[in-house]
């Protein structure tokens, strides 16, 4: 797939977790087996918002970029991130704190890294 493709699938799905995190942590914490106990676990929900946000901002603004360089490094960047998503989800699973649907997790996160190794072997240098 093109750079532009990928960069706005990723920030598009990126986003669209961002703002359900962010507008709706009370209806879909339940379903990976978490509580919103109280305020505050509420704004982490919010919180993190900021990080699925910025990371889709960042996608969404460089989808124009070619292969060369930077791009690399960007593919590079993203698939480190999505490995640590695997390793953290895959870590809440293995300690039941994700259950129910939280499966689903370590599974994005392990088909978003793939589809970033994809990606990175098409940039060509480094």
């Amino acid at each position: 797939m093109t750079n532009k493709f990928f960069l706005s699938l990723h920030g598009t799905i990126y986003g669209l977790f961002a703002i359900v995190l962010f507008f709706l942590p009370l209806q879909v914490w339940p379903l990976y087996g978490v509580q919103i106990q109280d305020q505050y676990a509420y704004f982490l929900s919010q919180h993190t918002s900021i990080f699925l946000g910025g990371l889709a901002l960042v996608t969404w603004l460089l989808r124009e970029v070619t292969p060369g360089e930077v791009a690399k490094k960007l593919m590079l960047a993203l698939l480190l991130t999505n490995l640590l998503g695997v390793l953290i989800t895959g870590y809440a699973g293995v300690k039941g704190i994700f259950v129910g649907f939280g499966w689903s997790d370590p599974v994005f996160f392990a088909v978003m890294a793939m589809l970033s190794a994809l990606q990175y072997r098409k940039q060509g240098v480094l």
